[in-house]
């Protein structure tokens, strides 16, 4: 009289009590590949930063080695190129000043900043960069 059905399943016992681990191991590598995705675009953001500056500081002390030029003409270039480039408040401190590198006169410009670490927020005087070039002279 009482008879039981036993219910059959055309999955062995170990899967089914395994429905919906799919779900959830996909979800934890689509969040470490997105992680990872995102960690690859905050380097190229913050190498692009760093490039951005030193070719930056290069370019100041190079303008200001010029005939003409000083260290003033050196930090308003530099300070221009940074701001039009990656926009104002990356360079916090940009110096310039003639040194002797290797025996010869040259303009070193001398620039921190802040380098990127979460999106474009940054650590304070994480970034230096330094940028030389030979001093040119004029003679009568």
């Amino acid at each position: 009289m009482g008879r039981r059905f036993r219910r059959h399943s055309a999955l062995p016992a170990a899967v089914s009590t395994e429905r919906g681990s799919a779900v959830v191991e996909n979800l934890l590598v689509t969040i470490l590949l997105t992680t990872l995705a995102l960690a690859v675009v905050q380097l190229a953001l913050a190498l692009h930063v760093r490039t951005t500056v030193s070719d930056a500081a290069s370019e100041g002390a190079r303008f200001g080695a010029l005939a003409g030029r000083g260290p003033d003409d050196a930090v308003s270039r530099t300070r221009a190129l940074i701001d039009a480039a990656i926009g104002d408040g990356y360079a916090t401190s940009i110096e310039a000043e003639y040194t002797d590198y290797r025996g010869h006169a040259a303009m070193t410009v001398t620039v921190d900043g802040v380098l990127p670490v979460i999106g474009l927020l940054g650590v304070g005087e994480g970034l230096h960069a330094d940028g030389r070039a030979a001093v040119e002279t004029v003679d009568d």
